[in-house]
């Protein structure tokens, strides 16, 4: 299994064995994080891997998912910093999917504080893994999400690929399956918006959700060979919308 393949049956794993991962496949977790690319550049970014196979880490166990280890990402603050963490925090969910690794972000930060910054970085994000009591993949059909047709508006006829493109972004996780990413999709370009609520802590993690979502977007991207830019286009980004916010473009060169 790919990364492509991994988005379409990866699913959140609750329960754990407490069994112990070699320190071969930890240090190649590690290596792979070092390898990947963030979403904007010159954002200094680090990963922690936190073992809790004997209890370590108490807290995280009492308030969120008990699993035997914890990926613990930290960043510089920086703009755009918490959607730049979110892009590398998918990318390593989908790898270990690929390695049958089970995984689970985690919204609490509840860490002893001598975790929550390193080397002047901010923690960011937790994710909790380990071998799964269960399988750690589903069907695609299993996945809870919005049908395209319900956050897409299609001004053009796209091409197949850009369809690849939705599906995998469509299937993305977020916080709270808030799903808050809204599509105007023309033939070789997606605009696309963030849909605006009341909810603060929503608004929190939007943009951990929208790094998450670009990460599925871009490995499908790579998997169809494409060249895409995601940018900011002024001329949009000037306008007013009532129920939604602009974040970025993906433009598909030919």
């Amino acid at each position: 299994m790919n990364l492509y393949e991994a988005i379409f049956v990866r699913k959140s794993v609750r329960s754990y064995t407490n069994d112990v991962l070699s320190p071969q496949l930890l240090d190649k977790i590690r290596e792979h994080f070092h390898e990947l690319t963030g979403l904007f550049g010159g954002i200094a970014t680090s990963m922690s891997i936190l073992d809790n196979r004997k209890g370590q880490q108490k807290l995280l166990s009492l308030f969120s998912v008990k699993a035997p280890y914890y990926m613990a990402f930290y960043s510089e603050e920086a703009p755009r910093y918490l959607m730049n963490t979110g892009y590398l925090m998918e990318q390593m969910v989908l790898y270990l999917c690929s390695q049958g690794i089970g995984t689970c972000f985690i919204g609490s930060r509840r860490v002893r504080k001598e975790l929550q910054s390193k080397d002047g970085r901010k923690l960011v994000g937790l994710v909790a893994f380990g071998k799964s009591k269960g399988p750690c993949t589903r069907k695609q059909a299993e996945a809870n999400r919005l049908a395209l047709d319900e956050i897409c508006v299609f001004k053009e006829i796209p091409r197949q690929w850009v369809k690849q493109l939705l599906e995998a972004a469509r299937l993305a996780p977020s916080s709270m399956n808030s799903q808050p990413w809204r599509f105007v999709v023309y033939d070789n370009r997606i605009h696309i918006f963030s849909k605006k609520h009341s909810a603060e802590q929503l608004k929190k993690w939007d943009e951990v959700n929208f790094g998450i979502m670009f990460a599925n977007l871009m490995v499908a991207a790579e998997e169809a060979w494409l060249d895409v830019d995601l940018i900011r286009l002024e001329d949009i980004s000037q306008k007013n919308f009532p129920n939604n916010q602009y974040v970025l473009s993906a433009i598909l060169k030919a």
